[in-house]
């Protein structure tokens, strides 16, 4: 199985780059290219003066398309990854950081994919990818012994219901890092006008759909966590950080969902809450090296 173990790793590291590579290309597309033109002009006195003019235009389509194909790369590359770390362990592997991370990179690229496919904003990719990148960056600086695959202790020896819990927390933060992605890019569209990035409204719109979809997840981790909770620590509730962060996630998009759908919230309001809501995923997902508890095994 060592032979396997490493192989997933491998799939890893190649899916690594193909996502970085693509984050570069996103970025080049979304930001536009400058180009500089030389013109002759002719002054009263019979003389010619060369000037140059410089202005920012679209981005390559061809640059876009490929930062699309490497993007998809990256997800198959990652995916076999998985796929292989599954066969080596008997469970979808979901146990520790590493494995945790890596799943939330594989979804977090197929979401925004398909988000991409629905919609035709191709620019999100420069704020998702670069997100996914840094979380690949996270996982390449983890200890090394997290990449091994170790029997689970007790209180995870429930793959289904693991699978099913951590599963869906990952679909949860892979969608509302689509939202954040919207926001910023709207927050973008709306203040500098540049032609070529999505309007204003349907950024606005891509957003709320994403939250739409991660926000009902979210309510099914909280749930599926405490029927696990009881079956493993014998508590519905133990008012553990994650826990708790958890739940203050799952309220600020709450807020979100509310102030747009009966207080008619749009634009600017909404984005920053979008902004402040991820700000609270990033605190879900990393707060328990700072505040440890019951889910500080595995690093999770």
């Amino acid at each position: 199985m060592d032979a396997v173990v490493r192989l997933s790793f491998y799939c890893f590291a190649a899916g690594s780059f193909a996502f970085a590579a693509s984050a570069i290309c996103y970025l080049a597309y979304a930001i536009g290219r400058i180009r500089v033109r030389r013109m002759a002009l002719a002054t009263p006195d019979g003389t010619t003066v060369v000037a140059h003019d410089a202005r920012l235009e679209p981005g390559s389509q061809g640059v876009g398309r490929f930062g699309t194909f490497l993007a998809w790369f990256g997800v198959v590359l990652q995916a076999l990854s998985i796929g292989l770390r599954t066969v080596a362990a008997g469970h979808v592997p979901l146990s520790n950081m590493y494995e945790f991370s890596s799943m939330f990179i594989f979804l977090a690229g197929l979401i925004y994919l398909l988000f991409e496919r629905w919609y035709g904003v191709r620019q999100l990719g420069a704020i998702v990818l670069p997100l996914i990148v840094a979380m690949a960056a996270y996982v390449w600086v983890l200890p090394a012994n997290l990449r091994e695959v170790n029997p689970l202790i007790p209180a995870l020896q429930n793959p289904p219901l693991m699978t099913a819990h951590v599963g869906i927390a990952i679909l949860a933060y892979a969608t509302f890092a689509v939202a954040f992605a919207a926001a910023v890019l709207y927050l973008v569209a709306s203040h500098w006008r540049v032609s070529w990035l999505p309007s204003a409204d349907l950024l606005d719109d891509l957003g709320f759909r994403a939250v739409t979809v991660g926000f009902p997840a979210m309510s099914l981790v909280l749930i599926l966590g405490s029927v696990w909770a009881y079956r493993a620590w014998g508590t519905y509730w133990q008012w553990d950080p994650k826990e708790t962060a958890a739940l203050f996630t799952w309220l600020i998009y709450g807020v979100y969902l509310h102030t747009r759908s009966l207080r008619g919230w749009r634009g600017n309001r909404s984005a920053i809450i979008l902004l402040i809501a991820f700000g609270a995923v990033i605190f879900t997902y990393f707060g328990n090296y700072v505040f440890g508890g019951l889910h500080a095994y595995g690093g999770v």
